[in-house]
């Protein structure tokens, strides 16, 4: 089916073997769709990696098996029938031009689609995850295991403290920020040279997953070490990976990335901020909004144009910025450089603001990678690793509104019996269990073709598009159990769906990535 659909968009949207801009736009609703049923494929071709694997070592036990059966039950199901990009955007096969012919190579698994998901499956396996066991990850690596039960007893620690910095709109205490550094988060990834631990993107999932499954603000306060870090490795100087690797792993300085203007969003080819060499500095002059923990960082992975006579992404240049730690009372102290808080809905804990620079001065010994120009291509090598993580940000919260979501159907009593004894509502917590395990295991699966140095744009692409959907699916339906009391701020539910809203606009919306994904399978990559 897949491939039928893939044909059929190529002829449409190419020209002489490249894709054909207008036409690509004109057919942008089948070729996300396109992207989203892609995803589907991948994320079943996962699940049945991961119950090989459990089932070579007589792992693959009752809650996997429902697991397993109602997730292929379910997306074939909607892939023959139509499947969700969005609340009100549903993509039918015959938008993607296939006929019943190729509708008819799922006839072999007509029993699965009609059965797999049902009622009776859905009750099963809300008994088991009732017990607390939300199926084997598989994640088969000792180190990987003891670093996940080290974060997520941290994160249970810090749960009610969290609920009150969303509450309270307050910045996570700089005593956490330091016990999280100590414990190694800022420099997962960093090559052990440069002070970090050296390990990869899966170890990189399993802590933020973790962090986020407490609070979304502590799985992303290693966010922006990790672009900067990377930024840093892959395009910096010798002499910058040296100066500030070490530090950014350490902890010794936090950073954030400024990136974004009020007129681009993701058009980051329009970028305004101009950067103006003048002797042995930098003069920086422009907007940056949607920075996250911008008062009170160290240093700005930042992007200007440093050519004013280019129109697009060729004329950008990427600085490492340094600026002094704001305080409460003069958040942004640097001279030329004003900002102001950007008051949001949920994700508050580092806070966002809008910043303005004015002459701002950077040395030009940080020039990223001594070159200008080479700034856009420096931050797409960044964006397969951002988009990992932000998928691993978001597993954690659709495990964090099931979890919640199970605990108050367990405890409330309706009717004389527990909310999750009543079919509707334990089918939701099934559905919740069985998506969030296909958002793991396609995360696990991006974050291992990341390690093993192959290309992932598109991967990496997927997994992101499905957890972020899966969090505010999940976030959702357990504000929905909580009935009336969810709405209420007392609850941390409440602050899960303001938090899991965010997940599909940052790091690339959810249509960008679907963009990414249908541009890049229909070019003709893996």
């Amino acid at each position: 089916m897949l491939d039928a659909a893939r044909s059929r968009l190529v002829t449409d949207v190419t020209s002489g073997g490249k894709i054909d801009a207008r036409a690509f736009d004109a057919a942008q609703f089948a070729a996300h769709g396109f992207a989203w049923m892609a995803t589907y494929v991948e994320a079943l071709r996962q699940m049945l990696d991961w119950a090989e694997r459990l089932q070579a070592s007589d792992r693959l036990r009752e809650t996997e098996q429902l697991i397993l059966q109602i997730g292929f039950g379910e997306y074939l199901a909607q892939l023959r029938g139509g499947l969700a990009m969005s609340q009100g955007e549903i993509v039918r096969p015959s938008d993607l031009g296939l006929t019943a012919h190729e509708l008819a190579h799922l006839d072999p698994a007509r029993n699965l689609i009609e059965q797999g998901n049902s009622s009776i499956a859905r009750s099963r396996l809300a008994e088991l995850i009732a017990e607390g066991n939300f199926g084997e990850a598989a994640l088969d690596d000792d180190t990987l295991l003891m670093v996940q039960e080290q974060f997520r007893r941290f994160a249970e620690d810090h749960r009610e403290a969290a609920h009150q910095w969303h509450l309270k709109d307050d910045l996570i205490p700089l005593t956490v920020v330091q016990q999280l550094a100590e414990m190694g988060v800022f420099g997962l990834t960093v090559p052990e040279e440069f002070g970090g631990a050296g390990l990869g993107k899966l170890a990189m999932c399993v802590v933020t997953e973790e962090l986020s499954r407490g609070y979304i603000g502590l799985g992303s306060l290693g966010t922006r070490s990790e672009i900067a870090a990377e930024l840093i490795r892959l395009g910096g100087t010798e002499a910058q990976k040296r100066k500030w690797l070490p530090k950014l792993a350490s902890g010794e300085i936090l950073p954030t990335a400024v990136f974004t203007e009020p007129n681009t969003g993701s058009d980051l080819g329009s970028l305004r901020t101009r950067a103006v060499k003048d002797g042995d500095i930098y003069r920086i002059t422009g907007n940056k909004t949607w920075i996250t923990h911008a008062a009170r960082t160290d240093v700005m992975t930042l992007l200007a144009r440093t050519d004013p006579e280019s129109k697009d992404y060729r004329g950008l240049s990427m600085f490492i910025a340094e600026k002094p730690r704001g305080t409460p009372e003069n958040p942004f102290p640097a001279k030329g450089m004003t900002g102001g808080e950007i008051p949001v809905l949920g994700y508050r804990g580092m806070k966002e603001y809008e910043l303005g620079f004015d002459d701002f001065e950077v040395k030009a010994e940080n020039l990223l990678g001594g070159a200008e120009g080479e700034g856009f291509k420096q931050l797409m090598a960044t964006f397969e690793s951002a988009r990992i993580q932000t998928a691993a940000r978001a597993v954690g919260v659709a495990q964090c509104a099931m979890e919640l979501g199970l605990k108050y159907a367990c405890e409330r009593i309706q009717f004389g019996k527990p909310l999750i004894s009543f079919p509707r509502i334990a089918g939701k917590l099934a559905w919740m269990a069985v998506e969030t395990m296909m958002a793991r295991q396609l995360t696990y699966f991006a974050a291992r073709e990341k390690d093993s140095d192959r290309r992932c744009d598109i991967p990496a692409g997927m997994a992101k598009l499905l957890a972020a959907r899966v969090a505010w699916s999940n976030a959702d339906n357990g504000l929905q159990i909580h009935g009336g009391n969810g709405y209420a701020q007392e609850y941390p539910i409440s602050r899960v769906l303001c938090d899991a809203r965010i997940l599909n606009i940052f790091e690339g919306a959810a249509e960008i990535q679907a963009q990414v994904v249908a541009r890049g399978l229909l070019s003709g990559r893996n």
